[in-house]
């Protein structure tokens, strides 16, 4: 769902080192978020994903695999929120079950811990596995290829990211392939929390859809080196984007 920009710059704050022997870690929570992202009435969509990663050295791997609950007219794509049936005015109707699996890997290409600069490059792949007959999926794999960049100064962290992303096109529905990008700012108040904020910008999916920009705010508490805990909220201001979201995230590592 949300991409929580902001998150990963959380964690790496106060810990710039790669790490040097394997580390396994696991999230969870939920994402709760409502729009009308250009049709007549409100979708409401909950996000709950079970996020596995794996890291050493400059390399990070990632699964996702999520419970996806869609309150709505219908034709919404929960994972972009791409409209992908363009009738509005549609009986509303309640679906959940398996969301779509992603799978991701990233690539620390710049280290530079004397200016605290990183660049991570990274790709990821959408695979079809919710149900696109109960309107939970586009029922198409996508792609996505990323590069975030991390500035620390002090207790303040600068963030921004640009990637491309490779939209599968449903039956009936031509998906433009889309940049996108963010940018945000994190100040580290202690040695167990930060707070930040974000902009997330990208490209209109459809000749008919309008671009997607979005801001975020949020909070993310260290309880100990095992266990984190992050909330956020998002607004948007364009057809295409959330009206209101939030959530919150535990993660565990080891």
């Amino acid at each position: 769902m949300k991409n929580v920009l902001i998150a990963a710059a959380a964690a790496l704050i106060g810990s710039q080192a790669l790490a040097q022997e394997s580390k396994f870690s696991m999230t969870t929570g939920v994402d709760y978020s409502t729009g009308k992202y250009g049709q007549a009435e409100d979708t409401k969509i909950t996000y709950v994903p079970f996020t596995g990663k794996w890291e050493k050295d400059r390399l990070t791997l990632k699964v996702t695999v999520p419970y996806l609950r869609i309150d709505g007219p219908g034709g919404v794509n929960a994972d972009s929120r791409v409209v992908t049936n363009i009738t509005t005015n549609k009986t509303r109707t309640v679906a959940d079950g398996l969301g779509d699996v992603v799978l991701g890997a990233t690539y620390t290409a710049v280290e530079l811990p004397a200016d605290k600069v990183f660049i991570d490059v990274g790709a990821k792949v959408k695979l079809p596995t919710a149900s696109e007959s109960k309107g939970l999926g586009s029922g198409k794999t996508d792609y996505t290829l990323v590069s975030d960049i991390y500035k620390t100064i002090d207790q303040v962290t600068l963030i921004g990211t640009v990637g491309r992303r490779f939209f599968g096109d449903p039956v009936g529905v031509d998906l433009r392939d889309v940049w996108f990008g963010s940018a945000g700012v994190v100040y580290k108040l202690d040695g167990k929390q930060s707070i930040g904020t974000s902009v997330d910008v990208r490209q209109r999916t459809t000749a008919t859809s309008t671009s997607l920009r979005e801001y975020s705010v949020f909070h993310s508490y260290k309880f100990n080196s095992s266990y984190k805990l992050q909330t956020y909220v998002v607004v948007g201001d364009t057809t295409s984007s959330v009206d209101l979201g939030g959530g919150m995230m535990l993660g565990v590592s080891w």
